[in-house]
């Protein structure tokens, strides 16, 4: 076994099992920091491939972002996850339904070339043949050209999901004073200034 196999072998075990850690720990937490080692095996595995790109960004964007964002909200909104658990039984046939449905899709992936050889023939990309051609050049290359308006919608449909997240989560208090650039702009020193004549020997 040559050494570039022992360390596919190493990170793809202990991506497996940190991946089985994030859906069995019972602490969200520990299921984060799981999750986190699970980005960083994946990372390791992109190298592996020769996709040094894939892997920068899975650490840069998952790791830097996403995950530690995840863990902050998750330690500073102190949820009460026993009263969480507790309608979790109600949800139970549609969370069936929908691992079913995933699972179906995984088989019909990995068994795709069983099924039919040819298909997943048919959708590999030929590698550039000039030398100087970099993975991440090659990957842009494919990316913003054949895959161009997917890229856009995916895109759009991520705008939505964070307006709505925004919207949703977005509570105006109405017992808070709250700045009004407006207002400020349009103060004028007849508005803004006024002059009170005191007596001699009386206060304000």
């Amino acid at each position: 076994m040559g050494l570039q196999a022992l360390f596919f072998y190493l990170f793809a075990f202990v991506a497996v099992a940190s991946a089985f850690m994030v859906i069995s720990a019972r602490n969200p937490v520990h299921s984060v920091l799981f999750l986190i080692l699970t980005f960083f095996n994946a990372a390791g595995l992109f190298l592996l491939l020769g996709a040094e790109f894939l892997a920068m960004l899975l650490l840069v964007v998952y790791v830097g972002a996403v995950a530690v964002l995840f863990l902050f909200v998750v330690m500073m909104l102190d949820i009460d996850f026993s009263e969480l658990r507790a309608g979790l039984l109600e949800y139970a046939p549609i969370s069936a339904l929908v691992g079913i449905i995933l699972a179906a899709e995984l088989i019909i992936v990995v068994g795709g070339s069983v099924i039919s050889p040819v298909v997943a023939k048919s959708i590999a990309m030929p590698i550039p043949a000039v030398a100087e051609r970099t993975n991440t050049a090659a990957l842009g290359d494919v990316l913003y050209t054949n895959y161009v308006y997917f890229f856009q919608i995916a895109g759009m449909v991520l705008l939505v999901a964070m307006i709505g997240a925004i919207v949703l989560t977005l509570r105006h208090r109405t017992h808070i004073k709250r700045q009004n650039i407006s207002n400020q702009v349009a103060r004028t020193p007849a508005t803004a200034v006024k002059v009170v004549k005191v007596k001699s020997g009386q206060g304000v």
